[in-house]
């Protein structure tokens, strides 16, 4: 069974959401399916069933490995550097979101 190395308190963090929504297709005016919430930085980006993808484009950009459901608070989070759900030590209060539908 793998086990996520990327646990800690570099990479899972209390954050402030950047935005009610997925900050990049707010400003682009696109729209998602869910939200996924940076634990590392607060980034608020569309999960990969979203069309632009921003979650994981903002892991790539970053390195930030650990992202959580966040649309509503979905109990539990991701990390894109080893592949596997992890169990996070707290949910973040959701602050939006704005609602975008297809």
């Amino acid at each position: 069974m793998t086990r996520c190395t990327h646990m800690n308190s570099d990479t899972v963090r209390e954050v402030t959401p950047s935005a009610k929504g997925c900050e990049e297709c707010l400003k682009t005016g696109s729209w998602w399916v869910h939200l996924r919430l940076c634990r590392e930085c607060g980034h608020v980006g569309c999960c990969d069933q979203s069309p632009n993808r921003h979650a994981t484009a903002h892991f790539q950009e970053t390195g930030h490995p650990i992202m959580e459901g966040y649309d509503p608070p979905e109990g539990w989070g991701w990390c894109y550097a080893d592949g596997i759900e992890v169990d996070l030590p707290d949910q973040t209060p959701q602050q939006g979101p704005i609602p975008r539908f297809f």
